[in-house]
């Protein structure tokens, strides 16, 4: 489990201050990118550095406590309903759609840790049960494929989130990728076009070219 999930109870006063420092985080990532200070953060947030470092030890445990927030709040509600919901696959993928919709808002938040995705293992486990749960009651309902592992879901998943990286933060262009994705491990192809296409950045396609070279 991550530091940013694992956290003793705070005293009021204390949790305020947290949560004016996330909400001062998510705003700096998203005007400033990735690379913004922890002091314009600090800043923003109307707290002195010591009490930032005294709640976040790094930039990264930041960063994972804003993204789990998120996900709490947006996507939690989400994976509930899907659950209840009689059409496993169908909740399936309200649950990835709700999971693209928030890592676009939060790209240069994506983008703080891009060296580093393995540290969202300890935010997102209860999303990849959840996950599990549906894909097993979605092939017993016949309605995704009998030979999809979750390891292939965490794979895929995986695939999905790198797609941030290559499109301008905020952009729907996850939404034919995960398309791609619902035909692949349905039994039955949609009968719906493709979402529109939107074009790979310069700055994106650049960097993954550079990516692909190094690797």
């Amino acid at each position: 489990m991550s530091l940013a999930v694992a956290r003793k109870p705070l005293r009021a006063d204390a949790a305020r201050n947290v949560d004016k420092i996330i909400t001062a985080a998510r705003q700096c990532f998203r005007e400033f990118g990735p690379d913004v200070p922890l002091q314009t953060i600090a800043v923003t947030a109307g707290v002195g550095p010591a009490t930032l470092f005294r709640n976040f030890a790094d930039k990264e445990e930041l960063v994972l406590a804003a993204l789990n927030r998120q996900l709490r709040l947006t996507v939690d509600p989400v994976i509930d309903g899907a659950l209840a919901d009689i059409d496993a696959a169908a909740g399936l993928f309200r649950v990835l759609e709700s999971l693209m919709d928030a890592a676009s808002a939060d790209a240069n938040l994506l983008g703080a840790v891009a060296g580093r995705r393995e540290l969202l293992t300890g935010i997102t486990g209860s999303l990849m049960d959840s996950i599990s749960v549906l894909l097993v009651r979605g092939q017993g309902q016949g309605s995704l494929r009998p030979d999809i592992s979750m390891s292939d879901m965490f794979r895929l998943l995986a695939m999905l989130i790198g797609v941030v990286d290559t499109m301008e933060p905020g952009s729907d262009a996850w939404q034919r990728p995960l398309a791609l994705v619902e035909d692949a491990i349905r039994t039955v192809r949609p009968t719906r076009p493709l979402p529109v296409h939107v074009p790979v950045p310069a700055s994106a396609s650049a960097g993954a070219q550079a990516d692909i070279l190094r690797g």
